[in-house]
C-alpha cells in the first residue's frame, strides 16, 4: 500500500511539473508528438549549446545561409537544448545570439510556406509558445546578444531573454504586419511586459526597426556594445558576469523568485496571443505577404 500510494504521488507531482513546465498539451488541442513529427520534415540550420565552466552557457542559432532563419528540425533542436538546460544545475547564465554576426531573421520561409494553414500555424504557435516560455523560465539568468538583425520570430526570442544587448548597427524589428499576421511565439505579450504596452503597441503597428538607441531609451535594450563583432561576445560574457557572481544556487534562486512575480497573469496573455494569431495565420493577406517574400527568393 505505501509504494502504490509513493507512486501515485510522483505521478500527480510528475503531471503537476509537466503542466508548469509548457503552457499548452492535448487538453488545449495540441499534440506534441505531431507537432515534432511536422517540425521535422523541415530541415536546416542547428542550434548550438556550449556550457562554460563559469557557469555561462553560449547558445547559438546557426543557419548563416538563412540569415539564422528558424527552421523546423532548429524549433525541435531548440527545445532540445532547453530540456538539457533546465537540468544543468551548475548553470547560472546564459547567452543567446546568432551565427555570424547576425541574430536571426524569423522562421524559415520554407516551413512557413508549408505550414500555412491555420492548424499548421496554431501548432507551430503552441509549440514554439512551449519552447520560449521555457526557456525565459530557466533559472538562468538570461542575455540575447543582438548583432545585426533581429527580425520577426527572431525579435521574440529576444523577448524571452531577461535582458538584451545590442550592438552598434543592428536593429530588432517586428515585421509580422507585413506578413499580415501577428506575433505568434509569445513576442507580443512578453514586449508589453518589458516596455509597456504603449510602446508595444507603436513598434508592432509600425513594423518599423529598433536602433540600439532607440532601444535603450524605450527600455527594449539593457545595453550597447562598444567592442567589434568579433569581440562581442567576450564583451557579453563580462557583461553578464556582474550578474551571475556567486554560489550557483543562490544565482538560480534570485532568478526564480523574479520568475514567480513575473508569471502572474502571463499564461492568460500568451494564451490569448495564440487565440489572435490562430486568426490571421493563413489568411489572404498573410498568404499574399508570403507569396510576395517567396518570388524574391
Amino acid at each position: 500500500m505505501p509504494l502504490t500510494i509513493l507512486r501515485c504521488a510522483m505521478k500527480r507531482a510528475k503531471a503537476r511539473w509537466c503542466q508548469h513546465r509548457s503552457l499548452y498539451n492535448s487538453s488545449h488541442g495540441f499534440n506534441e508528438t505531431e507537432a515534432k513529427r511536422a517540425l521535422a520534415l523541415h530541415s536546416g540550420g542547428s542550434v548550438n549549446l556550449h556550457k562554460g565552466q563559469n557557469g555561462i552557457a553560449e547558445l547559438c542559432l546557426n543557419n548563416p545561409s538563412r540569415k539564422n532563419a528558424i527552421s523546423g528540425s532548429m524549433m525541435l533542436e531548440l527545445e532540445e537544448q532547453i530540456s538539457d538546460l533546465e537540468k544543468w544545475n551548475d548553470g547560472k547564465g546564459l547567452i543567446v545570439y546568432g551565427a555570424e554576426d547576425t541574430f536571426c531573421s524569423g522562421a524559415d520561409l520554407s516551413a512557413t510556406n508549408a505550414l500555412c494553414k491555420p492548424k499548421d500555424g496554431l501548432m507551430m504557435c503552441m509549440f514554439m509558445q512551449n519552447t520560449l516560455t521555457r526557456l525565459q523560465r530557466l533559472p538562468l539568468i538570461s542575455v540575447s546578444l543582438v548583432q545585426g538583425k533581429a527580425i520577426g520570430g527572431g525579435a521574440e526570442i529576444c523577448t524571452a531573454c531577461d535582458f538584451r544587448l545590442m550592438t552598434e548597427g543592428s536593429e530588432i524589428r517586428f515585421v509580422h504586419k507585413h506578413m499580415g499576421i501577428v506575433p505568434g511565439w509569445g513576442g507580443a505579450s512578453r514586449l508589453i511586459q518589458i516596455i509597456g504596452p504603449r510602446q508595444a503597441l507603436k513598434l508592432l503597428s509600425s513594423a518599423q526597426g529598433i536602433h540600439p538607441e532607440h532601444a535603450l531609451s524605450i527600455g527594449l535594450a539593457d545595453d550597447i556594445l562598444s567592442s567589434t563583432a568579433d569581440k562581442a561576445m567576450e564583451e557579453a560574457q563580462t557583461w553578464i558576469s556582474s550578474y551571475t557572481k556567486g554560489p550557483a544556487e543562490t544565482i538560480r534562486a534570485i532568478k526564480k523568485v523574479v520568475t514567480s512575480g513575473r508569471e502572474h497573469a502571463l499564461v492568460d496573455s500568451l494564451r490569448k496571443e495564440k487565440d489572435i494569431f490562430g486568426t490571421v495565420w493563413g489568411g489572404p493577406a498573410h498568404l499574399q505577404a508570403l507569396s510576395k517574400v517567396l518570388k524574391r527568393n
